[in-house]
């Protein structure tokens, strides 16, 4: 009698789950099949888009799935991407990754003037919320160091001895 009763109960659960996900607004038709990794994401064909859009010279793009957004990891030339997309398409933020080239000259030398003895090995420029946040590595003989840079102010974020 009890396992008529589970029987029953799961019955309504799967059928209750079942009708819930046919109300979904997203039908199959708005999805793209995206290969990464040996797997598969799907990716809404508006976010599709408006990433074709934005990003039309993106090379060896991969798409991950981030909760319910979606990750586009490309290159354009030297330079790498990290993107992510909302599922109606709208950006949330950009990373962009590169050597001191990327960094704009007035920002370079302001770096470099702060930190003479220090040879920048990367940057990222991180934009999110109509911010934009430079992230630089730096290092000499002895040390590390991360700097940020936002609205033209440099801080000092962390600093790093070398091992010997």
């Amino acid at each position: 009698m009890l396992t008529k009763i589970n029987l029953r109960f799961f019955g309504l659960l799967v059928a209750a789950f079942i009708a819930s996900s046919s109300f979904a607004q997203t039908s199959a038709k708005d999805l793209q099949f995206v290969v990464t990794n040996n797997s598969y994401v799907k990716v809404y064909e508006n976010v599709k888009t408006e990433f074709d859009r934005k990003f039309a010279n993106a090379e060896g793009v991969v798409w991950d799935n981030l909760g319910n957004n979606f990750l586009a990891k490309f290159s354009i030339g030297d330079v790498k991407y990290r993107t992510l997309f909302n599922s109606k398409g709208r950006l949330i933020y950009k990373n962009t990754y590169g050597d001191e080239k990327l960094l704009p000259t007035y920002l370079r030398k302001d770096v470099k003037r702060n930190y003479i003895e220090y040879l920048i090995t990367s940057v990222v420029l991180v934009e999110e919320a109509n911010r934009s946040i430079w992230v630089i590595n730096l290092e000499d003989d002895t040390n590390y160091v991360i700097a940020r840079v936002e609205n033209d102010e440099i801080e000092e974020v962390k600093q790093y001895m070398k091992r010997k």
